[in-house]
């Protein structure tokens, strides 16, 4: 049995932080069994990022610097997935699309000029910047400096978009409509229509990211395996054990676990999403420094993970729903990280400063944009598109139009 004791230190350092992730879940079960739910829907979701290597940054950067799609096909079963569940869900919440209600807690927002601006600025700052904001997340959990240098700036980059607004609001995002697919042709298009253009829409993006790939010759090579000899019981349980914690997942699995992990979490209470916590630990350091934070029209009204931030700052109440999945996800990815062995501090060798400026711009963009488009590639993108919002699709787009600029400064800039 010594095979399947753990020899390595970051190995046994990831058991001991398991035992601590479940006995703080325990501890706020005790209280919240919600937040409990959630607080290990978070480590799930830091977990399944961290061991398929998921991250919408490279998804699009690879399809527009390499003509590589593997990453973003990845995706799109995760959203085939999540629509599919997303629609049972919200049909048990709102069975009648005909009203002009919407069903609660679904990421269905204003679809705008506000979204578009949004999600090309976030395209441009996540390809800068080498990640997302969950992709930042994961990777400071993995030991990435500039990642770190990411997060100030996304922590920027919101306390600018809270300071201005109520501009947007007033002027811009309070006049835009909320288009819910269902809701099409006073609610006769309903959810079997919506699913079924979603679904539709997104096998044409396969299709089209497929034909990409098929002018630019990019293929995924078949490795093949030798054959193993005859294993001992202990070395076939270590084999098991290593493809869920030590071998690195294939994107598709790791697409539709979170596909599957994100419909679960709405019908907990709400769908995934990470802007919202870090926009509150923005306002907590305006707080401190003494920056004004104004009343903010209309956030509190609107669904995602920002809209429900406004109230109590971090230290006013910190067991939240945000606060669980998004501290959640960075347990979860430095519990990966650690029993794969992976962890290790990682600073850039050349261009230091360089590099973190680029890191630090790239994440103002994003924390401004995600605050903008009321959530990030997981609450504006991932999180939409299954709730089927036209806002989702329109955040798509434009994210594709800010990555291919974004590619083609990175490709100057060397």
């Amino acid at each position: 049995m010594r095979a399947l004791i753990p020899i390595s230190f970051q190995s046994r350092l990831g058991l001991v932080l398991i035992a601590g992730f479940i006995a703080f879940g325990l501890t706020i079960s005790n209280t919240d069994g919600k937040t409990a739910a959630l607080w290990v829907v978070g480590g799930l979701f830091g977990f399944i990022l961290q061991r398929s290597r998921l991250c919408f940054a490279s998804a699009f950067r690879d399809l527009f610097l390499f003509g590589s799609g593997h990453n973003m096909k990845g995706i799109i079963a995760g959203l085939a997935i999540s629509s599919l569940g997303f629609a049972a869900v919200m049909y048990w919440i709102l069975p009648n699309t005909s009203t002009p209600s919407l069903p609660s807690e679904a990421n269905i927002f204003p679809a705008g000029i506000s979204v578009l601006i949004g999600g090309t600025l976030f395209g441009l700052g996540m390809v800068l910047a080498g990640g997302c904001v969950s992709g930042t997340l994961y990777r400071v959990a993995e030991g990435y400096v500039a990642s770190w240098i990411t997060l100030i700036g996304i922590l920027i980059g919101l306390s600018a978009l809270t300071l201005t607004w109520n501009w947007w609001w007033d002027i811009v995002i309070s006049n835009e409509p909320t288009i819910w697919l269902p809701n099409l042709a006073d609610g006769k298009f309903g959810y079997t229509g919506g699913l079924a253009l979603t679904l539709l829409l997104l096998t044409v993006v396969f299709i089209a990211i497929t034909f990409i790939e098929s002018k630019t010759g990019i293929f995924t090579p078949t490795i093949s395996k030798k054959q193993q000899p005859n294993l001992t019981f202990a070395s076939r349980i270590k084999g098991s054990i290593d493809l869920v914690f030590r071998n690195g997942w294939p994107i598709t699995i790791g697409g539709v676990a979170l596909g599957g992990l994100s419909v679960f979490a709405y019908t907990i209470h709400m769908p995934l999403g990470v802007t919202g916590e870090l926009m509150r630990i923005s306002h907590t350091v305006m707080d401190v420094i003494g920056i004004n934070i104004p009343h903010l029209n209309g956030l509190s009204d609107l669904p995602g993970c920002t809209g429900l931030n406004e109230g109590p700052r971090l230290w006013a109440g910190l067991l939240t729903h945000t606060f669980a999945i998004t501290v959640g996800l960075f347990f979860g990815a430095l519990i990966g990280a650690l029993l794969s062995g992976e962890w290790r501090l990682r600073i850039p060798k050349k261009h230091i400063t360089a590099r973190m400026s680029q890191s630090l711009v790239g994440g103002i963009f994003m924390g401004y944009a995600a605050g903008l488009a009321i959530g990030c590639t997981i609450g504006a993108f991932f999180s939409a598109i299954p709730s089927l919002s036209v806002s989702g699709w329109i955040f798509g787009f434009s994210l594709a139009v800010g990555a291919y600029l974004g590619t083609k400064i990175i490709r100057r800039i060397g």
